[in-house]
């Protein structure tokens, strides 16, 4: 996995070098022992708010469409359009996720980089 992993950001490098846009740059703070990417496409319809939760794992959020207000315990409340990212870590609690407009749906990819043997969410607490 960790060849994968490495395969991925020279990949990533590459097309940076020939000209494409970083949407993030940032270096890992450590990996888990037993590292696995998933990546998640979720969607919330129009006001859907989302419940308090947490990842034991790096999560960078991209939102594809819409914009999504984002907070992890003890910061503040970001809002993440579309084209933005948000980024939590191994520690946070995510405690909002929520869809910005009443009207219009919101998109977003999650990809978590975490141990293999850990669940991809777990409870707040």
């Amino acid at each position: 996995m960790k060849k994968m992993l490495s395969i991925m950001l020279f990949v990533l490098a590459t097309q940076t070098a020939n000209g494409a846009e970083a949407l993030f740059q940032g270096l890992l703070q450590s990996l888990p022992e037993n590292p696995e990417v998933v990546i998640l496409e979720l969607t919330l319809l129009p006001g859907q708010v989302g419940n308090p939760h947490r990842h034991d794992a790096w999560v960078y959020v991209y939102v594809l469409e819409g914009a999504v207000d984002m907070q992890v315990e003890g910061g503040p409340v970001t809002r993440v359009s579309t084209g933005e990212m948000f980024l939590e870590g191994p520690e946070d609690i995510h405690v909002m996720n929520n869809n910005a407009s009443t009207m219009e749906q919101a998109r977003f990819l999650a990809i978590l980089i975490k141990d293999a043997n850990k669940p991809v969410v777990l409870p707040a607490n």
